[in-house]
């Protein structure tokens, strides 16, 4: 990518904010309250950057999102992510995140075994709870323990992750209580 920047997109669950650089998209934004209290966030998360016209590898990242807010099952892999200044914790915690299919769940302690001990489930918890990247990295579809929701940094909470479930038609990956 050439440019920098950050643009807004509407998406059927409202208005996103994505942020790009040189070496990809540094920064993705769930909907806020209404446009400009999205605006307002990523112009506090990215002060360095103007809102400008993204450019076209930005705009086919944007439409790919909103396909995948209006339910389509696109895993956004094909998105390039700027991972600069992102720990090597979070970047396998994201790498494995990114691996779950649309419309599937794991769970925060999942994601630690996967990691290689059960114990860093908190550690994973933390680590989604500051996914600069959602829903490229999809941590709407990591639940805690039992198929419980478990938290979700996005404006709107708890009812955001389920309200995204839903749009993909999501089911437990194991044997979890219903979702729904």
């Amino acid at each position: 990518m050439s440019t920098t920047g950050f643009a807004l997109f509407a998406t059927a669950i409202g208005a996103c904010g994505i942020a790009w650089g040189p070496r990809g998209i540094v920064g993705v934004q769930l909907p806020e309250s209404d446009e400009g209290a999205t605006r307002h966030r990523m112009a506090r998360r990215f002060p360095q950057l103007q809102e400008i016209e993204p450019p076209p590898e930005v705009h086919r990242a944007t439409s790919a999102i909103c396909a995948l807010l209006d339910g389509e099952p696109l895993d956004l892999l094909e998105i390039e992510l700027d991972l600069e200044g992102v720990s090597d914790f979070h970047r396998h915690v994201y790498a494995i995140a990114r691996r779950i299919p649309p419309g599937r769940t794991r769970t925060y302690g999942d994601i630690a075994a996967e990691l290689g001990d059960k114990g860093l489930a908190r550690a994973v918890g933390q680590a989604l709870g500051l996914n600069p990247f959602a829903p490229v990295v999809p941590c709407h579809r990591v639940l805690a323990a039992g198929g419980k929701w478990g938290g979700f940094s996005a404006h709107g909470g708890a009812a955001s992750k389920l309200r995204m479930l839903a749009i993909e038609g999501a089911r437990p990956d194991s044997d979890t209580e219903s979702l729904f």
